[in-house]
């Protein structure tokens, strides 16, 4: 009985360390977040990047 309850206790660790394993994982990927207006990436500005043929079908906002 004496290691069932020393099993018990140490699946019960595991279990907790996985889940702040998992919680500090999910956490770093919610702190990059989503990109918002007006941030840069990839070196392009906040209107992003344009393609395609459409270049002079539209001016850039003030």
């Amino acid at each position: 009985m004496f290691a069932y309850e020393l099993h018990r206790i140490n699946h019960a660790q595991l279990v907790r360390e996985a889940a702040a394993q998992r919680l500090g994982l999910e956490a770093a990927v919610a702190g990059r977040g989503p990109r918002l207006f007006g941030r840069r990436h990839g070196g392009h500005g906040a209107e992003g990047r344009v393609t395609g043929g459409d270049r002079g079908r539209f001016v850039r906002a003030a």
